[in-house]
């Protein structure tokens, strides 16, 4: 069951939720990503913020880099709240990501090996994986490298 959201560019006081999120979150715990790093990534320049909002109320966010990889779009963060997880919140940001970007022809991701369930929902709205980056971030885990080709 899917929850009705709105999924808007994130206003100013929406960055300090999101890196809270991101934080307290696989995959960023075991990436070792802290809260000022956190903060540094949703900051980082050519990069567009959207937050997905349940009845006023911040339920998720991707973070996305419109020319990130060879030109091409590239979501560098996805997160949902675990109060709201297994609502279809996941699936509603990567169908906005994808229409978002929609004449563009690629979308581009990385998820990490461990991260089963990331790996699952990107699979099921047809991302394939083009790569891997062993030991990227953390040694021992690699970072896979997921793309869909847009209409």
């Amino acid at each position: 069951m899917e929850t009705s959201l709105l999924i808007a560019a994130a206003e100013p006081d929406d960055y300090e939720w999101c890196a809270r999120l991101m934080a307290a979150t696989e995959p960023w715990i075991t990436l070792r990503r802290n809260l000022e790093g956190c903060r540094v990534a949703l900051g980082r320049p050519g990069t567009e913020l959207f937050v997905a909002r349940n009845e006023n109320r911040a339920a998720g966010f991707i973070l996305i880099a419109p020319y990130g990889l060879a030109g091409s779009p590239y979501i560098a963060s996805i997160a949902v709240a675990e109060e709201a997880r297994g609502q279809g919140i996941g699936s509603q940001l990567l169908r906005f990501a994808e229409e978002h970007f929609a004449g563009r022809g690629h979308l581009f991701l990385l998820v990490s090996s461990f991260n089963q369930g990331a790996q699952q929902l990107y699979r099921r709205h047809g991302y394939e994986s083009v790569g891997e980056l062993h030991d990227y971030v953390v040694p021992g885990h690699s970072e896979l490298i997921l793309h869909k080709r847009l209409p």
